[in-house]
């Protein structure tokens, strides 16, 4: 699959079907009339993704607002379901097992830490509106304050 051109705010975020730690796929069409927050993070149980996800989990404004979260990873079912176990997640983290839409939204490819070149997901989230279009997408996340800003992006819409 090749790397998608970048996504602009009222394009239509592309359809993805991938099954959470229990299996159950999710659509981005179920969720249509509905704000859905798409977090990719790198690694479950990590300290940046774990404040990341305690983050998004805490979040007043997206409840108030019935935000759909959904967190996508390269991990496995059984490391989603460890993780959301440990930190009462109350949203589905998805599985990209092979990257493939990861990769298809440009959210995996070459990071830089640390002066280290490597490949893997990139820290980056999509918000969609309730039309299925893209609203406004953050793609070099810092963690701290970020589902706050995000909420913000909800809020903002919402007012047009």
């Amino acid at each position: 699959m090749t790397e998608l051109k970048k996504l602009h705010p009222g394009d239509p975020f592309p359809e993805f079907s991938l099954p959470d730690a229990s299996g159950t796929l999710h659509s981005l069409a179920q969720y249509g009339g509905k704000y859905v927050v798409l977090y990719a993070y790198p690694k479950d149980d990590t300290p940046g993704c774990t404040r990341e996800a305690c983050d998004f989990r805490d979040n007043a404004v997206l409840k108030a607002h019935g935000a759909v979260v959904l967190g996508i990873s390269a991990d496995d079912a059984d490391s989603h379901r460890k993780f959301a176990e440990k930190f009462s997640l109350p949203f589905p983290l998805l599985s990209d097992r092979d990257a493939e839409f990861l990769k298809s939204i440009g959210t995996y490819g070459e990071k830089n830490m640390y002066g280290k070149v490597t490949q893997g997901i990139k820290r980056q989230t999509f918000l969609i509106g309730p039309d299925g279009k893209l609203v406004k997408s953050w793609l070099a996340v810092k963690v701290d304050g970020h589902a706050d800003a995000v909420a913000e992006a909800i809020e903002k819409d919402m007012k047009k």
